[in-house]
């Protein structure tokens, strides 16, 4: 039996995992990005473990480039149950999520990045991000972690967070408090509208942005940036310390 916390979040979730990795080259040039290992397992696992244990039901996974890897990677997998879509031509992160729509539900549903790691804090981040959803006042939840404790190539973060939570993009040459990490709950109320084809879920954060729907909750543990070769040899240092920094701080 499989331990489940309790919550009354999202049963739905849709984990992005169509990109090509470019800047992993060359480690993505013959298995997609999110089936790299971190700690001995591939990230996308780790994102559906961690659904899991909150008690989602469903996940829909895009794949795109060496989509047929992503699809035989999970077939053995039963819960949570998944299903693939395979795209002709990479949507995007917004076009993607919307061709998902019909099969995600009428609320709030989860969003993760395909090659999302983070670790947890004092709560199950899931459940952090669940209870703090209000469905009457957002459109958008972004889970976002402090600019002062990335480890990876992030420099200018992305949003400066009030202490209510609402988000503003930081602007051109100025640097943001905090950085989205690839984890939020969205509402199909978000997508009316939205353009047709390929298109970036920030244009609809923006959109949310300005309508004052776009909110975000503050990652109380850890979060690897894992956009380049280094970084996962970085995250897999850590993991393998138990994330203890190799030098410590005095």
């Amino acid at each position: 039996m499989t331990f489940r916390l309790s919550t009354d979040g999202p049963r739905t979730a849709m984990l992005l995992a169509a990109g090509e990795g470019r800047r992993m080259m060359p480690l993505t040039a013959d298995c997609p990005k999110p089936l790299l290992k971190v700690g001995g397992q591939a990230m996308l696992d780790r994102s559906l473990d961690r659904l899991q244990e909150v008690g989602v039901e469903k996940v829909i996974v895009n794949a795109c480039y060496l989509g047929d890897q992503i699809a035989a990677h999970l077939a053995p997998r039963q819960q949570p149950v998944v299903e693939i879509i395979h795209e002709k031509t990479p949507l995007e992160t917004g076009g993607g999520v919307k061709g998902a729509l019909p099969l995600l539900g009428a609320d709030g549903f989860f969003v993760i990045n395909g090659d999302s790691l983070w670790v947890d804090g004092i709560k199950n981040t899931l459940q952090r991000v669940a209870a703090a959803w209000d469905d009457a006042t957002m459109d958008v939840l972004l889970l976002m972690q402090p600019l002062a404790r990335v480890f990876g190539s992030v420099q200018r973060g992305d949003y400066m967070m009030s202490p209510d939570g609402r988000l503003t993009r930081r602007a051109e040459r100025q640097v943001a408090g905090f950085c989205y990490i690839g984890v939020s709950i969205l509402h199909p109320r978000l997508f009316a509208d939205c353009p047709a084809g390929a298109f970036s879920l920030n244009v609809l954060y923006d959109r949310a942005e300005a309508a004052g729907r776009l909110f975000g909750i503050a990652h109380d543990g850890l979060w690897y940036h894992v956009s380049r070769p280094e970084d996962l040899a970085h995250a897999n240092g850590m993991f393998a310390r138990g994330h203890e920094p190799a030098t410590p701080y005095f």
